[in-house]
């Protein structure tokens, strides 16, 4: 078993390379996470191999994988399973913040997925920027200064403008970000203001601001979520029918 660990593996077998680890028949050893490595921004010529031979010289490795697309080639991030938690710390110390292949690597304790989104909904509670939308066009700086001043110290503000109109009084595009100085006044902010009547007849919304990669991340996140609640719904439930 070890010489076929040692000689095989990566191996290519009809132009893909195969993957040799040793068998665990406790599946708790697999899912307690204790020496799973998590590494990012891999260099796309990173294979399962130069991964491998990278990170053994830490300790002993139960599994090893980069992530790959459809296409078989490198999502740029992978995982490495250690025998023991002090090989995978060890890795950690000594591997993240370096270059691989001319690339700077993140090297950090792995975690599942309910962990990452258990420390997102942590995160999400303390923000100091925020987002407003449903703005009444005609609401210039002075009115948006004016919505938001009672809640705390601002270090800064932006209305969206629409391109200014020679003759007319300039329109904003209906929203706007504010950055207040504490996060218990951002959270008051959203708390008082996200769906307030206006007298427009529009209903405000109004939440932590949020960049485009993390909105797209928390959407996947929501459906993540769905997913495994309807998962352990139905756990149990499921029938296999045969022969019929």
């Amino acid at each position: 078993a070890e010489l076929a660990l040692d000689t095989m593996n990566n191996t290519p077998i009809k132009n893909k390379p195969c993957r040799i680890m040793w068998s665990q028949r406790d599946p708790s050893v697999r899912r307690s996470g204790v020496g799973n490595i998590f590494i990012k921004d891999l260099h796309k010529s990173i294979d399962n191999k130069a991964l491998y031979d990278t990170f053994i010289a830490f300790g002993n490795i139960l599994s090893c994988k980069v992530a790959e697309d459809e296409k078989g080639e490198s999502r740029g991030f992978g995982m490495v399973h250690y025998e023991t938690a002090e090989a995978a710390q060890e890795a950690i110390d000594k591997v993240n913040g370096m270059l691989l292949n001319d690339q700077k690597v993140y090297v950090g304790p792995f975690k599942s997925r309910k962990e990452r989104m258990d420390e997102y909904e942590e995160k999400s509670r303390h923000f100091t920027n925020v987002y407003i939308k449903n703005l009444d066009e005609k609401v210039d700086e002075a009115g948006f200064e004016a919505l938001i001043k009672d809640f705390g110290p601002v270090t800064s503000r932006k209305l969206m403008l629409k391109d200014a109109v020679e003759g007319e009084a300039p329109l904003n595009k209906g929203f706007g970000f504010v950055a207040f100085e504490k996060a218990e006044d951002a959270a008051k902010c959203v708390d008082e203001l996200n769906g307030k009547e206006m007298p427009n007849g529009k209903t405000l919304y109004c939440a932590r601001a949020q960049k485009r990669a993390e909105r797209t991340n928390l959407l996947r996140r929501e459906y993540e979520k769905r997913k495994m609640e309807m998962q352990a719904k139905f756990k149990g439930v499921n029938l296999y029918v045969k022969n019929l």
